[in-house]
């Protein structure tokens, strides 16, 4: 059945009065009248616009990924979930579902993948028939019922606390992926690099406890396709980029975070 499996559509909550959906038909219905259709690519847009990534940023993240340069930092991801208290997972900020699929597969759940992008939803609706996928602004509070959550993964995405926590059940765990200092430190002529993530992340998990972190850092070898893609996946994409680096070895560096509520 094309569209969120039961157990995601359960967890789920109408943005325009936050009550409980019903499957009819090719929409979700709340008891309040409220519908929003399913896309025949499988996912549901409860924000009524998209935006984010676009259709060029998400091929040149589809490929890159393909091709397995971020594999060692999905199967840490996955590692660590597969070892976390059963039940749902949301992916916050989840893109085409590349990390989610991983989690997903290491682990008896399912999946809901939030992101302000429905073309970048388009492939992570496919990714596991386990996954209902969710065009929502990560900002926003979410439309997810309290406490549904027994993980919620979020790599390099926008990061909301107070929702994480909301979201999160006592027993759950939220897994954060953030660049190093160094992550694409060849490339950091194109690159934005933020001074002050560390604080920031600090300061947006406060209602949190770390409870684990481990550094993660590899070199990639990188074809000429592969530097165009990495710099055309992210907001660098946004900006024009007269030159693109030759061909080399780039590294790949990450902090891996897992936190409980506090």
């Amino acid at each position: 059945m094309i569209g969120p499996p039961r157990e995601v559509t359960a967890a789920l909550r109408c943005p325009m009065c936050y009550v409980g959906f019903t499957r009819i038909g090719g929409s979700l219905r709340c008891a309040a009248g409220h519908a929003f259709d399913i896309a025949r690519q499988g996912y549901v847009n409860l924000l009524g616009s998209s935006s984010g990534d676009t259709a060029a940023m998400v091929a040149d993240r589809a490929a890159f990924l393909a091709a397995g340069h971020y594999a060692p930092l999905a199967s840490l991801v996955a590692e660590w979930a597969a070892g976390c208290a059963d039940g749902l997972v949301v992916d916050a900020g989840a893109g085409t579902g590349y990390y989610l699929g991983a989690v997903l597969r290491a682990r008896p759940s399912h999946g809901l993948a939030l992101d302000v992008s429905a073309v970048a939803l388009r492939r992570a609706a496919r990714v596991d028939p386990r996954v209902g996928a969710v065009v929502w602004d990560v900002w926003r509070p979410w439309p997810v019922a309290e406490h549904a959550a027994a993980v919620v993964v979020n790599v390099f995405a926008p990061r909301n606390g107070a929702e994480f926590h909301r979201v999160l059940r006592p027993d759950g765990t939220l897994i954060v992926v953030t660049p190093a200092d160094d992550h694409l430190a060849e490339l950091s002529g194109l690159l934005a690099v933020d001074p002050r993530k560390a604080e920031r992340l600090a300061s947006t998990l406060a209602s949190f406890e770390l409870v684990r972190s481990e550094s993660l850092r590899y070199p990639m070898a990188l074809v000429e396709d592969d530097v165009r893609r990495v710099l055309g996946m992210g907001p660098t994409a946004f900006h024009a980029r007269p030159v693109t680096p030759a061909a080399g070895t780039v590294t790949a560096s990450f902090q891996v975070s897992a936190y409980r509520p506090a």
